[in-house]
């Protein structure tokens, strides 16, 4: 449990900032090499300050930048509907349901990429944080204006956190410094007196504070929170707390990629294998740039006492030389032999240090697998689609599950307490007490659900050559059930299909139909046989 006091929740959280002090360490060397960027953990950089002096190549942040890139573009694309609103029990919803959740999809995502919501922004700097350290900080909350949703991404530097028994993250730290004036606009009457008296002489002197995210059941304050979540502002320099109210959310989505036993923070697989390669294409690319520049540019050796004056070694320049030397004794002046033969080696190996920074950073797995042509059969295609999504499953699963899907949920759980979804009564019953999920448009995702339609298509035909064995085989497959299945799976829009009692009336209408029409015809194959019979007759009277 927490104290209520200032100063013991600013003392519990400078200890983990303290703990964190070796990861910032070594994410600083991370950034240095994949991310100048953001390679201030320990260092404060100057705003016109040269990132990327100390790098000899930029091919480590190359490969960085284009996962970092990947991962929005192939699992967000703001052009696609990328997300859908679901239940846990997909088979419970019924057509009414369906509809209603695929409107509250519709708002969402109007919501999220609402002009002044910062969505793009805050994930396109989340997503290259969590391709280079493994984590990123993105906050979801309604702005002060209580008028629009806001999105923020935040320096893993500034943020700390614990996990419970359960290994959920259960408090969170995040460290800010905002100005004297942001402050008092921020939480007017209720900052320090101190804060107050420096707005006329000093109104953009940073203040030392923090924001503070725990479970309720683990803070003791003085009055019982409803809410599953506490919300602290606290200002640190003066051990003052500015804010204190409950929270329908965690309000940080913290998405970790690869984790290990015994630490609450995670780290990047891809620049953790590649940061070795990294520090060693650095340095080959320093020895051949020496390299190649000796051979183009080589050293000179000369007679020291024969030339009078500075070697002018640059287009156009010239050296004087002592008009009584004699050149038979040798060049007064001449380039150094150097040895050139290891080039086409250093080139070599560098490429092949480049192909494996590519490797790490699964640039040769999200691509899709190559095609074999028109004369590939059903079961090679299968094969390719396993091979791409076994090399796939470990970057694009916890992206959905941790980060997308997170993400989802607690904007979703944000607009649903803002009443952003219509009157709660008007949820269908269905939908009562459900557990709404999301589900996502991603390669994988394709190919899964490619693998569905490919599954269908496979049971057709097997189906087709039992018939001809036994035609009774035809009613082994509910192909109605199976083709709805299909189509749900692909994201056709429930307004495109009937609901099961709409197709079930349709079905039972035009079998009626095809039974009148049936019945038409065998009555009128009846007439005229009648009319034949009767016909028949009249040749057959006496006249």
């Amino acid at each position: 449990m927490l104290h209520t006091d200032a100063k013991s929740l600013v003392e519990q959280g400078s200890a983990l900032f303290s703990k964190k002090m070796v990861l910032d360490s070594r994410n600083q060397e991370i950034a240095d090499h994949f991310y100048p960027e953001r390679g201030d953990f320990t260092v404060t950089r100057d705003l016109g300050e040269d990132w990327a002096s100390h790098l000899m190549t930029g091919y480590p942040s190359m490969v960085r930048r284009d996962l970092g890139n990947s991962l929005g573009s192939m699992l967000r694309p703001p052009e696609e509907e990328w997300f859908h609103i679901k239940t846990s029990r997909e088979d419970k919803e019924d057509y009414e349901s369906k509809q209603w959740l695929e409107d509250a999809t519709k708002i969402q995502r109007r919501a999220m990429y609402d002009r002044v919501t910062n969505f793009s922004r805050a994930t396109k700097e989340g997503d290259h944080d969590f391709a280079t350290f493994g984590s990123t900080v993105l906050s979801v909350e309604v702005n002060r204006r209580d008028n629009a949703l806001l999105y923020r991404c935040w320096h893993l530097r500034d943020v700390a956190w614990q996990e419970d028994e359960y290994g959920a993250i259960s408090t969170i730290h995040r460290r800010w410094k905002p100005t004297v004036r942001d402050l008092l606009g921020m939480f007017p009457g209720k900052c320090h007196q101190k804060v107050e008296e420096a707005d006329a002489k000093h109104p953009n002197r940073p203040v030392n504070c923090v924001h503070i995210v725990i479970r309720a059941d683990r803070y003791t304050g003085q009055k019982k929170w409803r809410t599953p979540w506490v919300s602290l502002y606290i200002d640190c320099d003066n051990k003052h707390i500015m804010e204190e109210m409950g929270s329908h959310t965690r309000k940080y989505v913290i998405p970790r990629w690869m984790t290990v036993s015994g630490s609450q923070y995670a780290y990047s697989p891809a620049t953790l294998i590649a940061l070795p390669d990294a520090r060693l294409v650095q340095a080959m690319t320093l020895t051949l740039l020496e390299a190649g520049e000796k051979s183009v540019n080589p050293p000179m050796v000369g007679v020291a006492e024969a030339i009078r004056g500075d070697m002018a070694m640059y287009a156009g320049g010239f050296t004087a030389v002592d008009a009584e030397y004699d050149e038979r004794l040798g060049e007064v002046l001449r380039p150094l032999s150097v040895d050139k033969s290891g080039l086409p080696y250093g080139l070599e190996v560098s490429d092949r240090q480049q192909a494996m920074l590519r490797e790490a950073f699964y640039l040769n797995t999200i691509n899709m697998p190559p095609s074999g042509g028109p004369d590939m059969t059903a079961y090679e295609v299968g094969q390719r689609v396993q091979e791409y999504i076994r090399n796939a499953m470990p970057l694009f699963e916890p992206m959905e599950a941790d980060y997308n899907g997170e993400l989802c949920e607690m904007t979703f759980e944000t607009l649903f307490n803002e009443g952003a979804f219509g009157p709660r009564d008007a949820i269908p019953e269905s939908l009562a007490g459900a557990d709404i999920q999301f589900r996502f448009e991603s390669p994988l995702r394709d190919m899964i659900e490619r693998k569905k339609g490919q599954l269908f298509l496979e049971s057709k035909a097997m189906l087709a050559a039992a018939v001809e064995a036994d035609p009774d085989t035809m009613m082994l497959m509910d192909f109605p059930t199976a083709l709805r299945d299909v189509m749900d799976g692909i994201g056709v829009p429930a307004d495109w299909m009937l609901s099961p009692d709409a197709f079930a009336k349709a079905r039972q209408a035009q079998q009626m139909k095809q039974s009148m029409a049936e019945t038409m015809g065998v009555m009128g194959q009846g007439a005229a046989v009648a009319k034949d019979l009767g016909q028949a007759a009249q040749g057959f009277a006496p006249v």
